[in-house]
């Protein structure tokens, strides 16, 4: 994140942003003479939902994880990528979006859980044959992790820090050899990794995956979108017609 949305972050923590002139910002986090500059940081921080307008555009305030009783609608923090995700993938200062759901796409097991849960963005295919409440892992999908969870059980799937980076693996604790073994999942044939019991303390578990939100099917979205946008200029379908269609 660029040090001047940090600033403007902080700032919102104590003051309403929509009260202050772009300049006033500025003046107030060390940079002034540019309000086009603060303009410009201030709507990417909207665009990543990191800063909430109100209705009325009398109200700039921070985002934060938990559930909106006006919306209706959880916030869950965005951290980074597994695969690709730095070592410090729970820190607050990570936050890169919020990813808006509500309580029903979440699911009632998890709702007393929302301010231990954070959000990945899957990147490449390693878990693309896992099953997590019968949903597998492909890129660009969100996958919903639980901090704190305890010691992970035979089969969980986990994030894990491994050379600095976030994987999603599933977990196997081998007892005959004292050994944790991260298995890929995935449509491709990749090895497992083996960490023995005396490298344990150089390995870090993240969370726990306790849910996986799949990408829009944006191909299908436009099918779909066009087929509406055809049927303005036709005249009305008779219902035998309409179940053809619907059919093909």
């Amino acid at each position: 994140m660029h040090v001047i949305q940090q600033k403007l972050l902080e700032l919102a923590k104590t003051q309403n942003l929509a009260d202050l002139t772009l300049r006033k910002t500025g003046a107030l986090i060390g940079e002034s003479g540019s309000p086009q500059k603060i303009k410009h940081h201030l709507d990417k921080l909207i665009e990543k939902g990191l800063l909430l307008v109100g209705a009325d555009g009398k109200i700039l305030k921070p985002t934060n994880n938990g559930f909106d009783k006006k919306t209706k609608l959880i916030s869950l923090p965005i951290v980074g990528s597994a695969n690709c995700g730095p070592a410090t993938v729970c820190a607050d200062q990570k936050v890169e979006g919020y990813l808006k759901i509500s309580l029903g796409v979440l699911g009632n097991h998890l709702k007393n859980k929302v301010n231990n849960l954070f959000v990945l963005r899957a990147t490449g295919n390693s878990m693309n044959r896992a099953s997590v409440n019968g949903k597998n892992i492909e890129a660009g999908d969100f996958v919903i992790v639980e901090k704190e969870f305890g010691t992970p059980n035979n089969g969980d799937y986990v994030v894990s820090t491994i050379e600095g980076l976030a994987n999603i693996k599933k977990f196997i604790f081998d007892q005959q050899n004292k050994q944790i073994i991260l298995i890929s999942e995935s449509s491709f044939d990749l090895p497992p990794i083996y960490i023995s019991k005396e490298d344990y303390s150089g390995y870090f578990i993240s969370g726990k995956v306790v849910g996986v939100i799949k990408k829009p099917d944006e191909e299908k979205m436009w099918q779909v979108a066009s087929c509406i946008d055809m049927e303005k200029f036709l005249p009305p379908l008779s219902k035998e017609e309409h179940d053809y269609y619907s059919n093909l």
